[in-house]
């Protein structure tokens, strides 16, 4: 199918930033390093809950929240300072070795490129500015300023009236199955960045298009 956005949305988490040193991070706190992936979902579980019943919270105080018992539990000295820095900690990780190059070619071809992330603007602002790519985006989009948390429809609904375009001229760009899911069902066009090379949900809305990196992207809209 072809696609032809005007603008491209990029989810944060895991899409844009690795994630995979929090493990370590976690394991010089203490912790098994295993834990920050128990972490992650079910930070995310208790978002959609949220956002489920029609509320809404900060990322990073559900985060650290969630984190705090986890902790504890796993004999961390101090565990709700820990859960703090932990969860904060998000904000300083670095971005995927393809994301640089690809949102450069992306934004040199044309395209308007902004974010939508379930996490907080700042952080969003903190990773773009190491990388040298801030002044790439257009907006840096939350859905702290949305009626919920992806994957409710209001997130994309907000996302699309903040860039004064209708749904079906968004392009959300995700490695999360569930964030593409909510997308198309929203109206917008979905890519999903298969990282992993794992299969893709049969019980998720599918995406438009399917790549391995944000450097494949480019290309795949021709």
């Amino acid at each position: 199918m072809a696609v032809h956005p005007s603008v491209i949305v990029f989810d944060v988490n895991e899409t844009l930033s690795d994630m995979s040193p929090m493990g370590q991070r976690f394991a010089d706190a203490g912790a098994p390093a295993h834990l920050a992936k128990q972490w992650f979902a079910s930070l995310l579980r208790d978002g959609f809950a949220l956002s489920t019943t029609g509320d809404s919270a900060g990322f990073a105080a559900v985060g650290a929240e969630i984190l705090a018992p986890m902790l504890d539990a796993a004999g961390v000295a101090q565990p709700e300072e820990a859960a703090r820095r932990l969860a904060s900690s998000i904000g300083d990780l670095p971005l995927h070795p393809d994301v640089v190059d690809g949102v450069r070619a992306l934004r040199a071809a044309g395209y308007r490129l902004v974010t939508l992330t379930n996490g907080s603007a700042k952080v969003s602002e903190a990773l773009f500015a190491s990388a040298g790519i801030r002044d790439e985006f257009e907006r840096l989009l939350s859905v702290e300023e949305a009626p919920a948390w992806k994957p409710h429809p209001g997130a994309y609904a907000y996302a699309a009236e903040a860039c004064g375009a209708s749904p079906g001229e968004l392009l959300l760009v995700a490695v999360h199955p569930w964030d593409i899911h909510g997308a198309r069902r929203a109206g917008l066009h979905a890519a999903w960045i298969n990282r992993g090379g794992g299969t893709y949900p049969s019980y998720f809305a599918a995406p438009d298009l399917t790549v391995a990196s944000v450097g494949e992207l480019r290309g795949a809209l021709g």
